[in-house]
């Protein structure tokens, strides 16, 4: 009987695997991220055995046996090292894009293999070094990929050195910015220096900032006194990571959640009116004599069965699915190794199938205890006169009668009609929420990527302080300084120039924070430096200064508040009129006007310019013309699309893609169920339709009406309830990773959208109910009429 149940009802059989499939797959999946985002530092932290403490101590002062030694320390449980390392300066790029840009500092260490006790390095590119002449980047100085096969000059160093880049390494706590074999050492140091040499170590107990200070103490003790000249704590870069990653988990809890409320939903309304639809059987069954136990057992094996499939392939698919996932957020998440937790596709299918099992038993039981007679009268038709008066009053709306009908079949089965309303409308919500997710991450993306929405950069190359930056001229490092003048005069004769403004930084100390914090310098069109304004207002002159989130927290101060900055021993006070987005600091920085340090410094420390262009300006041939007049000056324009990354954004942009895609099937299918046994339940009266002149056409139009009314309803209540919860969400991701956001960021959504979007739940219905739809309209009058 039970294996006779699902083969007779393919179509049901096939929507129950289906569904659970895609229930179960999304809930791997989302449990997978999870996880992977719950600890992805510690989790790479312990298989690459990152480095708690890295020591660099001077080489003149401490030899490589008593920097072994050290490893003897107390609390020391492992030890690399020592390992020869330097601050290579001036070095350049003699290939790709950009050939002869100056690169910033590096700090070069030699290590003859990427295996070790402590800091193994995982290369994601490339290879391993081989022999002299060859290097190895961090991810973390130029980036996961593309840059193997280019090489470095060192034009400052006797013999200017040339590295080939062989591969790409990623160290967990980011202990250099690359590798070079030992010997290449002496080549890459500067005549009168010695190389410095650095130590890597793990303790026993290093989880506070204290007992890692207790470390180094005992470390340092075993040295001899200022060979020590720094270090880094595995702990700075654990936070870093911990900020980048943990904004990301409500939203994959929020999806987790509605995948799995639907999965409630689309399996319940699934098996519910499975054994519904058999009631008219069922009593036949027991005419036979089947116990009212047995009838219940084989309607919930009827529903197990496929439930069992699906379930097994949802495992399998969401295994797949999560393996590209992991591995870029492996790249995003500065991990390795990601991949599903064997308890998840241990619990995801257990919990699926108690659900199936559940929500089966109820109708089941309710058909096992009805009584043989009332289960054959009542059959698989709704009851008597449900649907009737709002037939009737449909049927007085002028719309042609096959809409009327299709629109008036709802009413009869209310309860499956809910059902399939809330499957669609979580549809709907899923889908509004994913929009307004993806339009926020590209909002922050382009504000973490460029602070502005300038059209077109420039770089000055090198500052009249000397200070190398990224990116400089044509001519390299040995090039002059460019004019900011000059550079200024250039971009205001260029054709197609809107504004400008000038942009520099310097590193100052502020009131109140150890250390030195970031101040970005504006000269010009400040007001045009577009960086969005969380609460107050932008600076109208010097003195004045707008700050980031973190900044206040770390400060305690608020809007109106005045700081101190010290420049030249001298002090500068500024008042906080604004509060900015600014993600790329970890105390936040403080942007002010180019003219607050005018009173107490005369360096001219503009460093670059941001160009908007005129509407319809050609952006490519501008910044070729333009380049034409700035590089004889060693200044260089690029397109400020060039800047725009945001790894770990995409990776999330492209998971919301798929798990809404999943969402919208599994909404997709509960309308399917529901139109076949609507089309099947009333396939005599579809033979009647037939038989006094409806058209094959006027059939379609009835069953998708029937199910477009649910659709647009279930979309209109979808999508408040998905800007809600994206309103609800993203603050929250915000705040984990430290900070407030701009409305603008919030408010992403214009009405034109929410129009669409509410339609949304119109399309879903619409394409779930084309099936059944098209099978309605092939179905012969005569076959129609003799189906019962």
């Amino acid at each position: 009987m039970v294996r006779a149940g699902v083969g007779r009802r393919r179509i049901q059989t096939l929507v129950i695997a289906l569904s659970t499939m895609i229930a179960v797959t999304a809930t791997v999946l989302a449990g997978a991220l999870l996880m992977a985002s719950r600890a992805p530092f510690d989790h790479a932290f312990n298989a690459q055995n990152g480095a708690h403490l890295a020591v660099l101590a001077d080489g003149s002062k401490a030899t490589t046996a008593q920097l072994a030694d050290s490893a003897h320390a107390q609390g020391v449980t492992a030890a690399s090292g020592p390992y020869p390392q330097i601050i290579a300066e001036h070095g350049t790029d003699s290939g790709g894009d950009f050939p002869g840009i100056g690169l910033p500092p590096m700090n070069i260490v030699g290590r003859a293999n990427p295996g070790g006790p402590v800091d193994d390095l995982v290369l994601t590119d490339g290879r391993w070094i081989a022999r002299p002449g060859e290097i190895v980047l961090s991810t973390s100085f130029f980036g996961p990929r593309g840059s193997v096969g280019m090489t470095m000059t060192f034009p400052d160093l006797p013999g200017k050195p040339v590295l080939t880049i062989v591969g790409i390494a990623q160290s967990v706590t980011g202990t250099a910015d690359a590798w070079v074999e030992p010997s290449q050492i002496p080549a890459l140091t500067q005549p009168g220096t010695v190389p410095g040499f650095q130590m890597l170590y793990r303790f026993a107990n290093a989880g506070t900032d204290t007992r890692v200070t207790t470390d180094r103490s005992a470390v340092t003790a075993r040295l001899p006194r200022g060979a020590v000249t720094g270090s880094l704590s595995w702990l700075s870069a654990k936070q870093d990571a911990e900020r980048n990653t943990a904004p990301f988990v409500p939203f994959i809890v929020a999806f987790g959640v509605l995948g799995l409320v639907m999965a409630v939903i689309i399996i319940s309304n699934v098996v519910s009116a499975a054994v519904g639809a058999s009631l008219r059987r069922i009593g036949i069954l027991k005419a036979l004599g089947f116990t009212p136990a047995q009838v219940v057992r084989a309607y919930i094996a009827q529903a197990l069965i496929p439930s069992v499939v699906g379930i097994a392939l949802g495992v399998a698919l969401g295994n797949v699915l999560a393996e590209p996932l992991l591995n870029r957020a492996e790249l995003a998440y500065g991990t390795v190794s990601l991949s599903v937790a064997t308890w998840i596709d241990v619990a995801a299918p257990c919990v699926a199938a108690v659900l199936v099992a559940l929500t089966a038993f109820v109708p089941a039981l309710r058909a096992g205890r009805l009584r043989t007679v009332e289960a054959i009268a009542v059959g698989r038709s709704p009851k008597a006169g449900r649907g009737r008066v709002a037939r009737q009053l449909l049927g007085r709306v002028p719309l042609p009668r096959a809409v009327s009908l299709g629109l008036g079949s709802p009413f009869a089965r209310p309860a499956r009609t809910l059902a399939v309303a809330a499957a669609v409308a979580f549809g709907a919500t899923a889908l509004t929420f994913a929009f307004g997710l993806v339009s926020s991450f590209q909002d922050v993306r382009n504000g973490e990527s460029r602070d502005g929405t300038a059209d077109v950069a420039v770089d000055l190359g090198a500052t009249s302080d000397g200070a190398e930056i990224a990116h400089a001229g044509p001519k390299g490092a040995d090039q002059p300084a460019a004019n900011p003048a000059a550079v200024a005069a250039a971009i205001a004769a260029q054709p197609g120039t809107r504004s400008y403004y000038g942009t520099g930084g310097t590193q100052l100390a502020v009131s109140g924070i150890s250390g030195t914090t970031e101040v970005r310098l504006l000269q010009g069109a400040a007001a045009a430096y577009s960086v969005p304004l969380i609460s107050g207002s932008w600076f109208t002159g010097p003195g004045q200064a707008v700050v980031a989130t973190r900044f206040l927290q770390v400060t305690g101060t608020s809007i109106g508040s005045t700081i101190t900055l010290a420049d030249n021993g001298a002090s500068i006070p500024v008042r906080i009129v604004g509060e900015v987005f600014d993600l790329r600091s970890q105390n936040g920085e403080v942007i002010t006007d180019a003219r607050t340090l005018a009173a107490v410094d005369h360096v001219d420390r503009i460093s670059g310019f941001e160009i908007h262009l005129q509407p319809g300006v050609d952006r490519t041939a501008y910044i070729r013309s333009l380049n034409a007049n700035l590089h004889p000056i060693y200044a260089d324009a690029q397109d400020t699309a060039l800047d725009r990354g945001g790894s770990t954004l995409l990776f999330f942009e492209s998971m919301i893609a798929i798990l809404t895609a999943m969402l919208g099937t599994v909404a997709g299918l509960a309308v399917l169920n529901a139109a076949v046994l609507e089309t099947r339940e009333r396939v005599h009266d579809l033979g009647v339709y037939k038989a006094v002149g409806m058209s094959p056409r006027q059939t379609v139009a009835m069953v998708l009406s029937s199910t477009a009314l649910v659709g647009l309803c279930a979309g209109i209540v979808g999508v408040p309830v998905g800007i809600a919860l994206h309103s609800y969400v993203v603050p929250i991701m915000a705040h984990t990773a430290g900070t407030n956001l701009p409305q603008q960021y919030i408010s992403v959504y214009r009405g034109s959208e929410m129009v669409l979007l509410g339609l949304g739940g119109l399309v879903i219905a619409i394409a779930g109910a084309l099936l059944p739809a098209g099978w309605a309209a092939k179905t012969r009058t005569a076959t129609a009429l003799r189906t019962e």
